[in-house]
């Protein structure tokens, strides 16, 4: 009978402890978990989709920032969406990557020369091949709703810090705070300072991530100010280089063993962008090694197996679908409770 306790008692305290799912967890609830304690899941490597995951293979098939988007990247098994945040003249905050409407709507001229109600006659506009959706500029509220407990989400602020506090007022009022993410990018103390204030005013509840990019920060140590600064859950660190140069071999500065051991002593993600900048003025994202590599050089290995490599246990790409198939089937992932286990290891090409 001891025995039997024992045992019973075991189980309830592995089912409570942190990295396991619990009898109906949502998904939100169980990414969470996994966004949470980094050090417990240094073997899964997350899939944000930027601005919402509307490319596949290359090709974009959904709007971009769209619900049709977020739907996509749900149903595929991501476990962030990322999307931008702008203004309307009315103040309501709606979601858009650009100021202007002209390259995803049908609408022309700027964001914040339009009221809300005028934005609703905007329809959403597939980019590249000209398609007109019978979906509509989006609120943030709107958005919010679409991924309650079903997804993380990522807020990047294309206004300045102090709205940040009016978008978290909108989660709270839905009561979904805990699944959003919101970040900044930080590059050195008085930037620290400003941002941490605007952080102090908000409260607490949901997830800052601060950004830190190389060419403003070649020092692994910056992070660790950072990290006693936020003690954030995730570090999102960009790599930058110039169109002619060459693929990067090392990460660049801030993908360093120091930036990997920083990482595992405070805890929290390293999150690697592999998107490519838009219109590509004068360079890539990724050191070279992004989405393009991966997926039209065939290449995957040489793009999110090397950041992988390099410590990233979050990857924002425009392939979600891509990453998260080559990322599970190359042992870079850990299914969720109603996850299948991956198939056998892909045999990939590689450039080294």
């Amino acid at each position: 009978m001891r025995t039997i306790w024992l045992s019973l008692l075991f189980s309830t305290v592995l089912a409570a402890a942190p990295g396991h799912a619990l009898a109906g967890e949502t998904r939100a609830r169980q990414i969470l978990d996994r966004f949470e304690h980094a050090n417990q899941w240094r073997d899964h490597v997350m899939v944000a989709a930027h601005r919402a995951g509307s490319m596949q293979a290359g090709k974009t098939l959904y709007a971009e920032n769209s619900i049709a988007a977020l739907e996509g990247s749900i149903a595929m098994g991501a476990e962030i969406v990322e999307v931008d945040i702008r203004r309307s003249k009315d103040g309501e905050f709606i979601v858009m990557h650009d100021s202007w409407l002209d390259r995803t709507t049908t609408c022309k001229g700027e964001v914040v020369k339009y009221t809300l109600a005028e934005l609703k006659t905007c329809r959403l506009v597939v980019e590249g091949t000209g398609a007109v959706t019978n979906e509509t500029v989006s609120t943030l509220r709107e958005m919010l709703l679409a991924t309650r407990d079903r997804i993380l989400i990522n807020l990047d602020n294309k206004l300045d810090v102090g709205d940040l506090s009016g978008m978290i007022a909108v989660a709270r009022d839905l009561g979904m705070v805990e699944q959003v993410i919101v970040k900044e990018n930080l590059w050195n103390s008085q930037r620290i300072s400003t941002v941490k204030t605007a952080m102090g005013a908000i409260g607490d509840g949901f997830q800052f991530m601060p950004i830190i990019a190389d060419d403003a920060v070649r020092d692994a140590g910056f992070a660790e100010t950072v990290d006693h600064a936020f003690s954030p859950r995730a570090i999102e660190l960009i790599n930058w280089r110039a169109g002619a140069q060459t693929l990067t071999e090392t990460g660049g500065p801030l993908f360093s063993t120091r930036m990997r051991a920083a990482a595992v002593r405070g805890n929290w993600h390293i999150w690697a962008d592999t998107y490519a900048i838009v219109n590509k003025p004068g360079g890539f994202l990724a050191g070279g090694r992004g989405d393009e590599l991966a997926v039209q050089a065939s290449l995957p290995r040489e793009s999110w197996g090397f950041w992988a490599d390099r410590g990233a246990t979050i990857i924002q790409t425009d392939e979600p679908k891509a990453a998260i198939n080559w990322l599970a089937a190359n042992g870079f992932r850990v299914p969720y409770a109603d996850e299948a286990r991956p198939a056998e290891p892909a045999n990939t090409a590689s450039i080294n």
